[in-house]
């Protein structure tokens, strides 16, 4: 009998837990581009850059995340996002992720392809329109 089996009827909260706090984390980094908030080394980058579009990615898709609403085509997006900055931006100046950066872009890639995969687990706006349908 496997001791954890028990801990599977919370797997949608763990999944809403998981999107919520990396979808905050993940906001902050479109603010920053943005907004300069919080301040952060680089500056803020022109409007219409790469670097800008990545901004508004990060923050739109952050918040549509964050409140799980068409979560699985923006988590999607983002994770193709985070794949392109990766290989575009930290790959180039090494191969090891620790070294070279990227070790946040990979996990972020990583974790919002899981939600494209499972949903955003509990207390999302898509739930709720899903019930809201079924009435």
């Amino acid at each position: 009998m496997d001791p954890f089996a028990k801990l599977d009827r919370y797997t949608p909260q763990a999944l809403g837990a998981l999107r919520i706090v990396s979808a905050l984390i993940f906001t902050a980094h479109g603010t920053q581009k943005l907004f300069g908030f919080p301040a952060g080394e680089r500056g803020q980058p022109e409007p219409f850059s790469l670097m800008g579009l990545g901004g508004v990615i990060e923050l739109i898709g952050g918040v549509l995340l964050l409140i799980g609403l068409f979560s699985r085509p923006v988590a999607f997006i983002l994770s193709g996002q985070m794949a392109v900055a990766y290989w575009m931006f930290h790959a180039p100046s090494s191969f090891f992720p620790i070294q070279n950066g990227g070790d946040a872009a990979i996990l972020y890639c990583f974790v919002f392809l899981l939600f494209v995969v499972t949903g955003p687990g509990a207390w999302s706006m898509d739930a709720t329109r899903k019930q809201s349908q079924v009435r």
